[in-house]
């Protein structure tokens, strides 16, 4: 199935998740949203108590995960873990952070990497992450790596969590996304790059719908689509 994959990677604040799926919907096509396991298996480890270093205990918690992703009655997302709803949490910046130290940790992707795959048993999926091109699908039919400033993806972190009632502060994300880029880029197993066949895509100064459209053409002249 890596013929009908899109997988779209890039650092935080990029806008990976928002382009990964309005290109998902233009498309039909399923959307993985491998950032949110990351996250969920942060909150469960701290729901178990566990030391945020604890690399075996965080696995057992990304190996038994129970998370379900919903529509809510407003046509929003819902997620629940372990059957509470942890929406909110789940996109709230401290959560973020947590999953950076969380994902850094090789027996937690192991742990991770064959539920993720999973998603592709079906044709047509659209991959949103960190190392889809480069680890989970390296034969995806398209790469797409996407960047932009690191004052930009502030600006847009912040807009993003005050929309949703948040609580933000610019200075502060600012310097969270250079430290979120550091680990990304500098842990041991499946670092931030873009994968050697990758289009990356500078998405600084563009609208979302400018760089949704340049996902879709070149998706266009990879797949047999008319989106």
């Amino acid at each position: 199935m890596s013929d009908t994959i899109i997988a779209i990677d890039g650092p935080s604040g990029s806008g990976k998740g928002t382009i990964s799926r309005r290109v998902a919907a233009r498309l039909g096509w399923r959307l993985l949203d491998s950032g949110a396991l990351y996250r969920l298996v942060a909150l469960g480890g701290a729901a178990r108590g566990l030391d945020p270093s604890d690399e075996s205990g965080h696995a057992q918690v990304a190996t038994t995960l129970d998370a379900r992703f919903e529509v809510n009655e407003r046509g929003g997302e819902r997620v629940l873990l372990d059957g509470a709803d942890v929406t909110r949490e789940l996109r709230a910046e401290t959560t973020g952070n947590m999953a950076s130290v969380v994902a850094a940790m090789p027996a937690v992707r192991a742990a991770l990497l064959g539920r993720q795959r999973a998603y592709a048993e079906a044709a047509g999926l659209v991959a949103d992450g960190r190392d889809m091109g480069t680890v989970v699908f390296p034969d995806a039919g398209l790469k797409v790596f996407l960047t932009a400033s690191a004052d930009e993806r502030a600006r847009r972190r912040y807009n993003q969590l005050k929309e949703k009632g948040l609580p933000a502060n610019l200075a502060g994300l600012s310097q969270e996304i250079l430290e979120r880029d550091r680990r990304d880029s500098a842990r041991s197993v499946a670092p931030l790059r873009p994968a050697a066949d990758a289009v990356v895509i500078d998405s600084t100064g563009c609208t979302i719908e400018e760089v949704v459209a340049q996902v879709l053409s070149l998706a266009r002249l990879r797949f047999p689509v008319n989106p």
